[in-house]
């Protein structure tokens, strides 16, 4: 019983270990997964601010970003992979006796590329729909879920503010991302179309756009391709030296490898605030077995009469350090693992579980033996013969 108790404090820090570590790398995957739905090497290009009459207006309330700007990046910057101009708005999608409001993008070819989106069902965009402002649509999984269930909704007809348009293809899911938006509740459209049929002229120029989402090759360096980004549109904007941009420029990337960073910073803490029970399991291992060397006084003095070495009795406590560790670790092991389980279906966070983590704790066990039980063990190898004999 004693030894149980004993091991009680190893099996709690172990299982504290593993189901923290377990919570931080299901969290540390959840950031990568966002940082894939958005995209790799992103930035996010978009209007700026104008002031009227002394008031400084908000974001995008500036015409500053046009068609010909996107021209320009896919020409005079090489290592532009994509640059997707997009019309953004909302409104309400129709089909039959069912509706949905919804995100209405107007886009190009590029912007599927920019975001890594794949096709679920049907087909992309082509030449014919882009360049002829075709009544067709791209609708995401959460549109398509409201309006049809689990009809495959490729070749119906769907209205959006009175205009027809059928849908050619549907999305692959991206799920929410680092904001919480879930990036599925979306209708994809045809820049051409969503400029004259659905969502006007934006800002009031022809050609104007919300945004450009631009994709860098991979490898590239962000920082030195977002400023060569700033230099092409202050050029062609005409901006003077120690004038403002007339735009926003959004590193995505470096938005999600913050999080990244944030999440393996939180899993650290909570590895570091788990091995305190480690620690103090081991202290409990050391304070037992002084205790058991007392006890056991008068027999470690006979096995030293009767031949003995110091390194025999050395070993003899050694081992039962270690093995209440060992033992104490893998009982420690099974409860983190449905600790984490438990976790993930109580509080629906994930969790992801690693091999090297459960090495990891074991090993550590092993090493909390070895490290608490060498002084008792040490004090048991001191003793002489006729000390221990004489001992009551």
């Amino acid at each position: 019983m004693r030894s149980a108790l004993t091991t009680l404090g190893i099996v709690i820090g172990i299982a504290a270990v593993i189901t923290m570590l377990a919570v931080g790398e299901g969290a540390r995957r959840q950031v990568a997964e966002q940082m894939k739905s958005l995209g790799t090497n992103l930035m996010l290009v978009l209007p700026g601010t104008v002031t009227s009459g002394g008031v400084r207006l908000g974001g995008a309330s500036r015409d500053s970003l046009t068609e010909a700007d996107v021209l320009a990046m896919r020409a005079e910057i090489a290592d532009v992979a994509a640059a997707a101009p997009a019309l953004r708005g909302s409104g309400q999608v129709v089909y039959g006796n069912q509706n949905w409001s919804t995100q209405l993008y107007g886009i190009d070819a590029d912007y599927l590329v920019a975001r890594d989106w794949r096709i679920e069902r049907g087909r992309a965009f082509d030449d014919n729909d882009l360049h002829g402002n075709a009544k067709v649509a791209l609708v995401g999984e959460t549109v398509a879920q409201m309006l049809f269930g689990g009809t495959d909704p490729t070749g119906l007809t769907i209205r959006v503010k009175g205009v027809p348009l059928t849908i050619v293809g549907l999305l692959g899911g991206k799920g929410q991302n680092v904001m919480g938006q879930d990036q599925d509740d979306i209708v994809l459209i045809p820049l051409g179309t969503a400029r004259g049929r659905l969502l006007g002229q934006s800002l009031g120029r022809p050609d104007s756009v919300n945004n450009v989402t631009v994709k860098m090759a991979d490898g590239v360096d962000m920082r030195a391709a977002e400023a060569q980004v700033r230099a092409l549109l202050r050029q062609r904007h005409r901006i003077q030296p120690g004038q403002d941009d007339d735009f926003n420029i959004r590193n995505l990337s470096e938005i999600v490898q913050a999080e990244q960073a944030s999440s393996n910073a939180l899993s650290a803490l909570l590895a570091a605030i788990a091995s305190v029970s480690l620690i103090v399991g081991g202290i409990g291992i050391m304070n037992i077995m002084l205790v058991s060397v007392t006890e056991r006084t008068r027999e470690i003095g006979i096995r030293l009469a009767v031949g003995a070495r110091r390194r025999d009795i050395l070993t003899q406590f050694m081992v039962e350090a270690v093995t209440l560790s060992v033992l104490g670790g893998l009982v420690g092991v099974a409860l983190g693992l449905g600790g984490g389980l438990l976790v993930q279906r109580l509080f629906d966070w994930p969790v992801a579980f690693q091999a090297r983590a459960v090495l990891l704790a074991v090993v550590s066990a092993s090493a909390v033996g070895i490290f608490f039980g060498w002084y008792p063990a040490r004090q048991a190898a001191r003793l002489t013969p006729v000390e221990a004999l004489r001992h009551d």
